[in-house]
């Protein structure tokens, strides 16, 4: 599974800028990975927050999980398209 990401614009005074690339090209990394590390690092200690799926997401999971044996797999769009069509 891909994790969802974000980008982020940050302001920073240049000369801070200019510190960040120094420390950053010390260790070989560009400036955003760099920032990113800090970032990571000053977390870490920390536990992402976990969520409890709703009545209705259960529920849904559920009824998905007891149908699964009628489930339709497609080898194309082709495929998927004359599915739709015939509906």
């Amino acid at each position: 599974m891909i994790t969802q990401q974000a980008q982020i614009k940050l302001n920073l005074p240049l000369v801070l800028k200019d510190f960040l690339e120094s420390k950053a090209s010390k260790f070989g990394m560009p400036l955003a990975g760099y920032i990113k590390h800090l970032i990571l690092k000053d977390v870490a200690d920390m536990e992402y927050p976990t969520f409890e799926a709703s009545v209705r997401t259960i529920k849904a999971y559920k009824k998905a999980l007891k149908n699964k044996d009628q489930a339709v797999t497609f080898n194309s769009t082709a495929e998927l398209d004359k599915y739709l069509n015939n509906l």
